[in-house]
């Protein structure tokens, strides 16, 4: 690893993939790390430079695999340690980094934690782990909502009630308390000596609540992405949790990074996670629930660079993720509001898959580090008409608080076969969620080396990003009609896209690279139609 280029991440290309949905090797219908394994020729072919899993702990899957019952432990469904160990080994000799899925706000209440502070009682030292506290008569401790709906307390058969910003299958620890953050130091190094690249924090911003758990005072509730301001998350302290991890971090060689899935009021307060001093980057979830037109996109570009400029950190970009409607159906709607967990409607697939294909190139385009969603690269829609008798979001069935469609975006994406489940495991039976009859023409096998493709565009756009986008060349704005994003990076690559509902007809300023649906060149001029982005070469 010592001959990879230092500060790989600023500008790095990350696969996320979930583990359950991706690939299965034992035929039981749920993907696992072997699966992962064998499909990692695949992710170096695509051309990114490393992936991150989602949680694989051993976990009794309440909220798939982000209750863990034990950090340093793989869950029986997924493999073994030696298979996670495996998967390190055979990423690095293909050149693809590691990151894990790190669950810091909480455990899961099977964790031997957990399990022995209900057993001992009230005043265990092991309930002080958590947050335990009397009730106010029959009402929880204080007013606060659970993010998957209810209230976020569940009292115990003692009397004491226990806290859970989500299902109440996932008690919040403590932070507060020394042997919390001992624990979690010690977690970082387990997996960093098993040679992973990094983590990904989940919940980054939740780990410290306001002193005495105050009340909100006001009827409320919340959503994953779209919390604002509150006693219980982004408060000061949890800093100083993430400047203590940045020291372990930096004792191991290869640049280990750690990456914040942090929601906060301002992009100013989520760029303080990437102070010099703490973590490297944070999702940049204000651009995913950005509108679709030149406008909102510039003024959020601008805005997201400015804030991490600020502090010396590279921006990232993301269209979609596990917690969110794929953006094929999603970018489809002016509000954006389609957002995570919220019921998806049906789109033109056309229309989407178009939408999706000029975002992707305009994401490509941007300076910083971009995450692509596992299927995206095959402009997979989101599911939008899966039984409730299949689906596993636990908030699915509580009555407020998010809406529990997040298994639309989880549905395990196909690799080939004209039948469902399209080559994901290897006996033909049924994957744990079942796939859209209409998958067989989105398959890999089905894109694979197929000009015009999506599979292809993506290829197509990570090579080129390697080699034509300038690694750390900043972004340059350029005069443009309504309706028409330019920008260029460097002096010899630029962006174009038309966000308008009618063609535009712009200079062609250079050699054209990569288009995200076909154009015409006559002379100087391209014919750019509706919702396409455009590379050029100047």
């Amino acid at each position: 690893m010592s001959d990879l280029p230092p500060a790989w991440w600023r500008d790095a290309v990350i696969y996320q993939i979930y583990p359950r949905s991706f690939a299965d090797a034992n035929g039981d219908g749920i993907g696992d790390l072997p699966g992962i394994r064998s499909r990692l020729p695949y992710l170096r072919d695509l051309g990114v430079d490393a992936v991150w899993l989602s949680p694989f702990y051993l976990s009794p899957q309440a909220d798939a695999g982000y209750d863990v019952a034990d950090y340093r432990t793989v869950d029986p469904i997924f493999g073994s340690l030696d298979d996670a160990r495996g998967l390190v080994a055979d990423a690095h000799d293909l050149g693809l980094r590691v990151l894990v899925d790190l669950v810091p706000n909480h455990s899961s209440d099977q964790h031997a934690w957990f399990r022995q502070a209900l057993a001992e009682g009230p005043g265990s030292p092991l309930r002080a782990r958590y947050h335990f506290r009397d009730g106010r008569g029959a009402l929880p401790p204080n007013d606060w909502p659970s993010i998957f709906g209810g209230p976020a307390w569940t009292q115990v058969p003692d009397g004491q009630w226990y806290l859970h910003l989500f299902a109440p299958e996932q008690p919040d620890f403590n932070w507060a308390h020394p042997a919390v953050a001992d624990e979690f130091r010690t977690i970082l190094r387990f997996w960093l000596d098993l040679g992973v690249d990094g983590f990904r924090i989940d919940v980054a911003h939740g780990l410290v609540k306001e002193e005495g758990l105050p009340d909100i005072g006001q009827e409320t509730s919340w959503h994953l992405l779209d919390v604002g301001e509150s006693p219980c998350f982004d408060r000061p302290g949890v800093h100083e949790i993430y400047r203590s991890w940045r020291t372990i971090l930096d004792e191991y060689p290869g640049d280990r990074i750690a990456v914040a899935e942090a929601w906060a009021p301002t992009l100013a307060r989520v760029a303080d996670y990437v102070r010099p001093d703490e973590l490297h980057q944070a999702f940049n979830f204000s651009y995913l629930s950005t509108a679709w037109n030149a406008p909102a996109q510039r003024a959020m570009i601008d805005a997201s660079l400015a804030a991490n400029d600020a502090v010396g950190a590279p921006t990232t970009w993301t269209l979609s993720n596990h917690d969110v409607v794929r953006h094929t159906n999603r970018l489809m709607r002016d509000d954006q509001g389609e957002v995570a967990g919220k019921k998806p409607t049906a789109v033109d697939p056309v229309a989407g898959l178009r939408r999706a294909r000029a975002a992707s190139l305009l994401l490509l385009a941007l300076p910083g580090s971009a995450y692509l969603y596992q299927g995206e690269e095959l402009g997979l829609p989101e599911v939008i008409d899966l039984p409730p008798s299949v689906r596993q979001d636990p908030a699915f069935h509580r009555a407020t608080g998010q809406d529990g469609y997040r298994d639309g975006c989880r549905v395990p994406i196909p690799w080939s076969g004209t039948t469902a489940p399209y080559g994901f495991g290897p006996d033909g039976g049924p994957s744990w969620l079942p796939q859209p009859d209409s998958w067989a023409d989105l398959s890999v096998a089905a894109q694979d080396g197929v000009a015009g493709s999506t599979l292809t565009m993506y290829r197509d756009a990570l090579a080129l990003r390697r080699k034509a986008v300038a690694g750390q060349a900043p972004l340059t704005w350029q005069d443009a009609p309504e309706g028409l994003l330019v920008f260029d990076r460097g002096t010899d690559f630029r962006c174009t896209v038309n966000m308008s509902p009618a063609p535009l007809s712009p200079e062609a300023p250079g050699e054209l690279l990569l288009a995200s649906a076909p154009i015409t060149v006559d002379g100087g001029t391209a014919v750019i139609p509706p919702d396409t982005a455009v590379w050029w070469s100047l």
